[in-house]
């Protein structure tokens, strides 16, 4: 299909029905009813949710950058979305998050084993310059998300959050 289409063609299309399923997603999510609850939230998850989603977005700025973080992890991206994955699972009892967060997590991992038998990872040159570009923006994006989050997703997750 690369080969037919083009790497740059490919990969636009790709792009583009990617954001076209995370929306599908969002709407199908928001439109799901919140009931049943299948189990009570876990306190730890909640109160740790806010470190472990910085840490995730540090990971996501990290996925396509020449940095130490991705060259220590080796697919950061995927650490990053299972990170959020299972924290948002754990943090959520009712069935509509138990069934996103699931499907997110099994992604992780079949991806994940997926990329490691393809031995597709490419060894590069980090460069700490990358990496302070990573932790800043990671930083700056999970506050951002986490100030919005109720008007985002209907819950707040920090004090200052509007």
């Amino acid at each position: 299909m690369v080969q037919s289409a083009g790497e740059n063609r490919y990969k636009g299309m790709f792009a583009i029905l990617s954001a076209l399923g995370l929306i599908l997603i969002i709407f199908g999510y928001a439109r799901a009813p919140a009931e049943p609850r299948l189990f009570n939230s876990f306190i730890g998850a909640i109160h740790g949710a806010p470190l472990a989603m910085v840490i995730s977005f540090i990971l996501l700025a990290a996925a396509n950058m020449k940095t130490h973080i991705r060259a220590w992890v080796k697919h950061p991206m995927l650490l990053g979305i299972g990170i959020w994955a299972l924290v948002h699972l754990l943090a959520n009892g009712h069935a509509k998050a138990t069934v996103l967060f699931s499907a997110f997590l099994a992604y992780v991992v079949f991806d994940l084993i997926s990329v490691i038998r393809r031995q597709t990872y490419k060894p590069f040159v980090p460069a700490l310059k990358f990496d302070v570009i990573a932790v800043i923006s990671g930083l700056l994006l999970a506050l951002l998300v986490m100030t919005f989050h109720r008007q985002l997703m209907g819950v707040a997750v920090v004090p200052w959050g509007v």
